[in-house]
């Protein structure tokens, strides 16, 4: 089977090359997965340049959390999976349901978890979810990570996102835009930023109810605040330290800002201004098995369809990073495998 592979110490693209090796055979417990479907992430990115957590990778990995494809065959032990499923994998293996657990297990795609980006894998039972009925392998390639990410955000803190709610968007990016179409499905009303006119129209066209340039408007937190009527009720916080101030300038009385990015790492992070609107801050770090379940749940229900930018073909995996890391990204990057 063919597969790319991500040499260790990497800091480029340079060190990611495919490799040939026998096709694997599911063990005790363990399900093969003929993968159809991978998409990237800004993590893939970071892993790629040695700036994931613990530095450069120590070992050869296959890169990649998301991907989506058919049990080919499954091993002893394994009873509610079967040949001829479609299927994904979790992000995190271990964290099966319930709040935030201090050992949620390996991640897919980095050390010392397997990766998707390969013709086949290898995972255990535990660590895959049934993908949605409506949604083809490349779409549903998409939600692993950054579908479940946004799910959490909106609809797993104190108060879940619904009619009468408003949510702020941070960029058009994958997480953005599976946010986006999470709120419009649940009834909320959602702004979004970009520093693109362009990508502000193409958002709108999506069923964003209003935009703001963040070069034209740099005070865009307050902006944000005022189309609210007085402030944001959930902030999907994509950037991180650069944005922070902004975005809890633009949060509301007992509002809530789901902190997720860190596209920026430089920037002003005390929380005082949330005291006196007695908002939240509250980290999200993708999520369970059983927000990734019950996303696919909402997905058959509510038609939502993720936006993905650009398909690229499996030996074109390089250019599927480098359209990923540019100015032009819109929605989600996909690599189709099969």
């Amino acid at each position: 089977m063919r597969m790319w592979q991500l040499r260790a110490g990497a800091h480029s693209l340079d060190d990611l090359a495919m490799v040939e090796q026998d096709k694997p055979s599911p063990g005790p417990g363990q399900v093969l997965i003929r993968v159809h479907a991978c998409s990237l992430n800004y993590r893939d990115q970071m892993i790629v340049q040695g700036q994931y957590f613990g530095g450069s990778i120590d070992r050869d990995i296959t890169p990649l959390s998301d991907g989506a494809g058919i049990v080919e065959a499954v091993g002893p032990g394994v009873f509610g999976t079967k040949p001829g499923d479609r299927v994904a994998g979790t992000f995190f293996q271990n964290w099966r349901a319930g709040p935030p657990v201090p050992n949620p297990g390996v991640a897919l795609g980095a050390v010392p978890a397997p990766g998707m980006l390969s013709e086949y894998v290898v995972l255990p039972e535990y660590g895959i979810v049934p993908i949605a009925e409506s949604l083809s392998f490349e779409e549903a390639a998409t939600l692993p990570c950054a579908g479940v990410t946004a799910w959490n955000a909106l609809m797993e803190g104190p108060r879940a996102v619904g009619p009468g709610r408003s949510v702020l968007l941070l960029g058009t990016g994958g997480v953005s835009l599976l946010a986006l179409s999470i709120a419009k499905a649940a009834g909320a009303r959602v702004i979004a930023t970009s520093s693109s006119d362009e990508k502000l129209a193409r958002i709108r066209a999506l069923g964003v109810d209003a935009t703001i340039n963040y070069r034209t408007t740099p005070n865009w937190g307050a902006a944000a605040a005022e189309l609210a009527g007085g402030g944001v009720d959930h902030v999907v916080e994509v950037g991180g330290a650069g944005t922070l101030q902004q975005s809890m300038a633009a949060v509301g009385f007992g509002g809530e800002v789901a902190l997720i990015g860190v596209l920026t790492r430089e920037g002003e992070t005390g929380p005082h201004a949330l005291m006196f609107k007695g908002a939240s801050l509250r980290g999200i770090f993708v999520g369970s098995a059983a927000m990734a379940i019950a996303l696919n749940r909402a997905i058959d229900v509510t038609g939502i369809k993720p936006v993905i930018g650009r398909v690229f073909d499996f030996d074109a995996a390089r250019q599927a990073y480098e359209y990923q890391a540019s100015a032009d990204l819109f929605g989600k990057v996909v690599i189709r495998v099969n």
